[in-house]
């Protein structure tokens, strides 16, 4: 079953954020909505073809839909490392033609393939040729001097021509020189009536919008216009806030009706975790947020950050996550 088209998971997704969105951090998100679409971080083709692939592509079954983003800007490297992911059954590949970063930007891939369109299309429909899920691209709205009001449509354009049918495009500049991948996220400014006027010309594409989206009311706000939204930022700070409630967006109800019974529910999650040698803070890091703005959410994080890493066995590193999940009892009894 495909599916992104049979469950339209697209509607909601998660961004891939480097550093941020691994498996770990994927299961947190996956507790709290059944339904979004979730994106791995950004593998670079090269990683995959020459490095250990079972650490970077291996994932819980529990995690789908999942989508793999590459980085690349080589057609036969990025359709050769589209083939070898094949076998690990994502529901999407997705080129990266986003990322800002200079470590990005020194070998030709994300942001700057804006500035060459041809050679994106090129790598899409080599990836195609390979794949038996769908190739979808994750793009700026253009870099630098570029005009977006020119370079979008015509990007698309070219992207509906060589195949693609799904983009997420974030609805900023990249740019190139001066600016830090932080920067990038903050300082251009944010044209969503471009993006949204893409899918008024583009009707046959399924498009996706993503940049500075808080909370879910804007998410629906985008979505009287858009195919689907895409959160980043807003949905590792808070991803209660934003998953939580998520699955009424596709008409059912929620897992949790609180936070708490969520962080509950990732308790025997955290134990097989630690039982199998791993560490408390490889998943604590991505729950700092949960209970953001709520009673108890102050000692929640702090327990989490400074006790997670120095909890070294099991019995330590569940005694600090029921330390912490007291914390919020405790703040929420005293509200």
């Amino acid at each position: 079953m495909d599916l992104i088209k049979e469950n339209n998971a697209a509607l909601l997704s998660v961004a891939p954020m480097m550093d941020w969105t691994d498996r770990n951090c994927r299961m947190v998100h996956r507790m709290l909505s059944r339904r979004a679409l979730l994106y791995t971080e950004m593998v670079t083709a090269q990683a995959i073809i020459h490095g250990e692939r079972g650490r970077l592509l291996d994932y819980d079954a529990v995690e789908h839909p999942l989508a793999l983003q590459l980085g690349g800007s080589e057609p036969a490297l990025l359709a050769e490392a589209t083939r070898i992911a094949s076998d690990w059954g994502y529901d999407e590949i997705n080129l990266n033609v986003g990322c800002p970063s200079d470590r990005v930007q020194s070998g030709c891939f994300g942001a700057v393939l804006m500035t060459m369109p041809q050679l994106v299309a090129d790598c899409v429909q080599a990836m195609q040729k390979v794949s038996p899920v769908e190739i979808t691209v994750k793009c700026r709205i253009g870099v630098d001097d570029q005009n977006p009001e020119e370079v979008l449509p015509a990007f698309i354009a070219l992207m509906r021509d060589s195949g693609v049918r799904r983009l997420s495009i974030h609805a900023r500049k990249a740019w190139l020189q001066g600016l830090s991948p932080r920067e990038n996220r903050e300082i251009p400014p944010l044209d969503y009536p471009l993006v949204h006027r893409m899918k008024a010309q583009f009707p046959d594409l399924h498009l996706s919008i993503n940049g500075g989206i808080a909370s879910m009311d804007e998410v629906r706000g985008h979505l009287q216009v858009m195919d689907g939204a895409m959160v980043g930022r807003a949905a590792y700070h808070q991803p209660w806030d934003i998953l939580g409630q998520a699955d009424l967006l596709w008409g059912d109800e929620p897992t949790f009706t609180n936070p708490f019974d969520a962080a509950i529910a990732m308790r025997p999650v955290i134990d097989a975790h630690v039982t199998n040698g791993g560490r408390l803070h490889q998943f604590g890091r991505h729950m700092l947020g949960m209970f953001h703005g709520r009673p108890g959410a102050r000692g929640w994080r702090r327990l989490l950050s400074e006790g997670a890493s120095k909890a070294t066995d099991r019995a330590s590193a569940l005694a600090v996550y029921d330390a912490a999940l007291a914390e919020v009892a405790a703040g929420a009894e005293a509200a």
